[in-house]
């Protein structure tokens, strides 16, 4: 099965009251729900902001050089995001149709490419037998 991820960013989600997004929430932890009983939830998230950004990184003479809070050039934030196995796109894209629908508000696909190392895994040997 394939990784996807299921992601909405924050500023394509219009403004609601308090109300709207409770209930926009429950409708989208109905389609989690459904998600785990259908074996392709893997985890999620409703939302990364500003106020849960720990710190950024950024590479200066070769080395990581850390400061506190977001990376001061970026606008936009990764709303929410859900991660799921499924057996193809057509699946893939299904799980985000309903969560689109749940929410009111658009959702993009992504494929995870294979784990790293994974087809080579896959193609070396079991045994030390020569």
């Amino acid at each position: 099965m394939t990784q996807y991820l299921i992601a909405f960013n924050d500023e394509w989600v219009s403004p609601h009251t308090p109300e709207q997004l409770q209930q926009k929430s429950a409708a989208a932890m109905t389609v989690i729900r459904e998600m785990e009983e259908a074996g392709v939830f893997v985890f999620g998230d409703g939302g990364l902001d500003a106020s849960t950004v720990v710190c950024h990184v950024e590479a200066r003479d070769g080395a990581p050089v850390f400061a506190d809070g977001p990376y001061a050039e970026s606008k936009e934030h990764l709303g929410g995001f859900t991660v799921i196995q499924a057996a193809d796109d057509e699946a893939a894209r299904h799980w985000a149709g309903r969560l689109a629908v749940a929410l009111d508000w658009p959702q993009e696909v992504h494929r995870f490419p294979p784990p790293i190392g994974a087809a080579a895994d896959r193609a070396a040997p079991t045994s030390t037998e020569e």
